[in-house]
């Protein structure tokens, strides 16, 4: 008996032991069922498959080789063991061949995308490839060079005849190309000589490194994801959103332009609808970039220099860019929404904490509806009277304080009867009986998913469509004493899309460059040409119709795939490519609740956003896609005083911004610009994660959480904190302290602007 009650606590314990074994079971056999259902949905989610040729060998035909001039220019065909073409102007060589191997090649395949809510995965097909070039013909031809000859397959079976002609610029040279019909080519393939390895800048607006060496890239604009590799926010994303997660490619902005560390630079001309095609560049090869656009035509300024500076400014001359006005350095622009009282309200509360404020950014102004996504807008443009009440009053009052009212609107029009109550207006019916969307094969307004509902382009290659939306800009979103707006979207165009003019396939990268012409028309039209307005979708050229452009939508994070971490390298990356203002919207924009975890904003996240664009171009809050679950700058006694401090900051280097901005606009170099573009060959040149605004502030922002300190790279010299007044020798790296409400930010002590840069009494 006495053992018995033993017995049974050892049979309770094998027992016990043995449901612990079937629950540990039953929970691993969980974990792989969800494991398999992840990896199953990771496999359905779409991806780029995108390819680009290889380059084969360079053939030089009796009696070609030499060098020919006409003015300043010279093409130089060099034979022998590794035959390359040289072109060169009196101040320098401006471009080469790789050596040994073809510059021009051609393709005849498919290339296509799949399309959802205005992401875009491309890919690409060859089904015949001709690589092997030959150089048959040299000669003058009036001010210019001619060169021409044969592409060969693998098998050195001819394919397209090619031809080339060379000319002189202001800056530098022009390569016109193109294929004859031979073959049926679709594709035509620039390839580019570089020093090994030297760095590769721009492509547009690129978030992964500021050099870009050892990348295959497709060219097409496209929403860019949420979390971009970010995790676990990007894998939810993917598998529960048909892939909007992102990838580190994705960008709304992508176009063939670039410089590289051996101070060269190719832009295709922008005037040219082949430069807009859809393109893959290539930068693996440690001796070349390579670029293939899916068109039979390219047209390649290029160009030289002595500095990485003023390589940016020759490669980006010769365009007339609008003026920013003034008042946008003046003080941040607020990001409200929620009606009328709430604006007063906010705008209350920022002045009382001292914020300066020289604009407001209503783009609720047209009404809000309620999304999976979170809040949106209602593409109507037209004043939400009940959101809005006394909206022409609110306007005035505004502006009577020297505060810009500016507001919302996009490419896209939506059924004007699905709202309540109804706008004056349902443009998109007016839009519909002209004949003026975008159609889809069967010859109806093209219905675009937005998530929760549809929206409809305007056919901007219809000059009759795009003077009409211009109209309605004009007098719908410029009335009322209205300065400006975002301008969003431009991405969406589908490939199958039917056009009043042209191929959506060759239009769709093009798009943004039409609605930002789009909108100039419409600021000229409301006669108010100073008019702001700011894009996130880019194509090259767009820098003649706006000075301005922000980042798009980061995600509220630090983090560096697609938060605050990242800012900065799309900003070096469009800043080399042409955009020359560039901003992000402070605290960020996409929130969401992951269920593993809830992405919101914080406020030291929100102080550390408005602490980097107090010394950026523009500086403007947004409330996000969830503003009631995000912290906001009016929110508390504390987020008001950080916030105001750095709006005084901003608003104490309006001097020295308005230079700044005049110099970007007059040249074409960025406002916000990268070490290598202030002082190369220094230990700066080198460093993604420090800016100069202009020549003469050098800005270390703390993009890491928790951290108080920041590592500063400073080039050459003695350089002053600008609000601290301590001095750090330069030509080395130091770490500085940088709690928040107090940047890191210098100026040389022998720089022009030392002494008017003072900020230690800014408080």
């Amino acid at each position: 008996m006495g053992e018995r009650p033993r017995d049974n606590e050892a049979v309770a314990a094998v027992y016990s032991m043995s449901k612990r074994r079937r629950l540990l079971l039953v929970v691993l056999g969980l974990v792989l069922a969800l494991v398999a259902v992840v990896a199953v949905a990771l496999g359905r989610v779409p991806r780029d498959d995108v390819s680009i040729l290889d380059p084969g060998s360079l053939r030089i035909g009796a009696g070609v080789a030499g060098a020919l001039n006409t003015g300043d220019l010279t093409v130089s065909v060099e034979d022998g063991d590794a035959p390359r073409v040289v072109i060169a102007t009196d101040d320098d060589t401006v471009w080469s061949s790789e050596p040994g191997h073809a510059f021009l090649g051609a393709g005849r395949g498919e290339v296509a995308a799949e399309e959802h809510r205005g992401y875009f995965w491309m890919s690409t097909e060859h089904e015949t490839t001709w690589t092997t070039q030959t150089i048959d013909r040299a000669e003058l031809e009036g001010d210019a060079i001619a060169l021409g000859g044969r592409l060969l397959d693998d098998d050195d079976e001819p394919g397209p005849r090619w031809s080339a002609r060379v000319a002189e610029t202001g800056t530098g040279a022009v390569l016109d190309a193109q294929l004859d019909e031979t073959g049926g080519a679709t594709s035509l393939t620039l390839w580019s000589a570089r020093e090994e390895r030297a760095a590769v800048h721009g492509f547009g607006e690129q978030f992964t490194d500021v050099d870009l060496d050892d990348r295959l890239l497709p060219i097409i604009v496209r929403e860019q994801g949420v979390g971009r590799g970010e995790q676990p926010l990007t894998v939810l994303a993917d598998v529960t959103n048909h892939g909007a997660g992102g990838t580190e490619r994705m960008t709304y902005a992508a176009w063939p332009s670039w410089v590289t560390e051996d101070l060269r630079g190719v832009r295709l001309d922008p005037e040219l609808g082949a430069s807009h095609a859809l393109g893959v560049a290539d930068t693996r090869s440690a001796g070349r970039v390579g670029l293939e656009m899916w068109a039979t035509t390219l047209r390649a300024e290029l160009t030289a220099a002595a500095t990485p500076r003023e390589l940016i400014e020759r490669q980006q001359a010769g365009r007339e860019r609008p003026e920013l006005a003034a008042w946008t350095g003046e003080g941040a622009v607020i990001g409200i929404q929620g009606g009328t009282e709430t604006v007063r309200r906010t705008v209350r509360e920022l002045q009382d904490a001292g914020t300066e404020i020289a604009g407001v950014w209503l783009q609720d102004w047209t009404g809000q509806r309620t999304t999976s996504f979170g809040e949106r807008l209602w593409w109507t443009w037209q004043p939400d009277r009940e959101r809005y009440p006394g909206w022409e009053e609110l306007v005035a009052e505004l502006n009577a304080e020297g505060i810009a009212v500016t507001t919302y609107v996009n490419a896209f029009l939506v059924h004007g009867s699905s709202k309540e109550p109804a706008p004056e207006r349902d443009l998109w019916a007016e839009a519909d009986e002209l004949g003026y969307l975008v159609q889809n094969a069967e010859g109806d307004p093209y219905a675009l998913d937005q998530g929760g509902f549809d929206a409809y382009l305007v056919d901007l290659t219809d000059s009759a469509a795009r003077d009409w939306y211009a109209e309605v800009i004009a007098s719908e979103v410029l009335g009322d004493g209205v300065s400006g707006f975002m301008a969003d979207f431009g991405e969406g165009l589908p490939l199958d899309a039917v056009l009043s003019e042209g191929d959506a396939a060759v239009a769709h990268n093009r798009w943004p460059a039409l609605w930002a012409e789009t909108v100039r028309e419409a600021c000229e039209l409301a006669e108010q040409p100073d008019c702001v307005t700011w894009f996130r979708s880019g194509a090259g050229g767009m820098d003649e119709s706006t000075p301005m452009f922000w980042n798009g939508d980061q995600l509220v994070s630090f983090g560096e795939e697609d938060g605050l971490g990242s800012v900065l390298r799309g900003t070096f990356s469009a800043g080399f490519s042409g955009w020359p203002l560039v901003h992000s919207d402070v605290g960020g924009y996409t929130s969401i609740d992951a269920v593993v975890k809830d992405y919101t904003r914080t406020p030291e996240l929100l102080a550390r956003w408005a602490e980097m664009e107090a010394f950026g171009v523009m500086m403007r809050t947004h409330e996000g896609n969830r503003p009631e679950d995000n912290v906001q700058v009016v929110d508390t006694a504390e987020t008001r005083s950080r916030f105001a401090h750095m709006t005084r900051v901003f608003a104490a280097l309006a001097p020295y911004r308005r230079e700044v901005v005049e110099e970007a606009l007059a040249t074409g170099v960025p406002a916000i610009r990268h070490g290598w573009l202030v002082a190369p060959g220094t230990v700066a040149a080198d460093v993604d994660t420090q800016f100069f605004l202009g020549p003469s502030v050098l800005v270390a922002p703390v993009t890491t959480e928790g951290e108080e300190n920041v590592e500063v790279t400073f080039p050459p010299g003695t350089w002053r904190h600008l609000l601290t007044g301590d001095e750090y020798a330069g030509d080395t790296t130091r770490e500085v302290a940088a709690p928040v409400g107090t940047p890191a930010a210098f100026v040389e002590t022998s720089d022009p602007w030392a002494d008017r840069l003072d900020l230690s009494s800014v408080r």
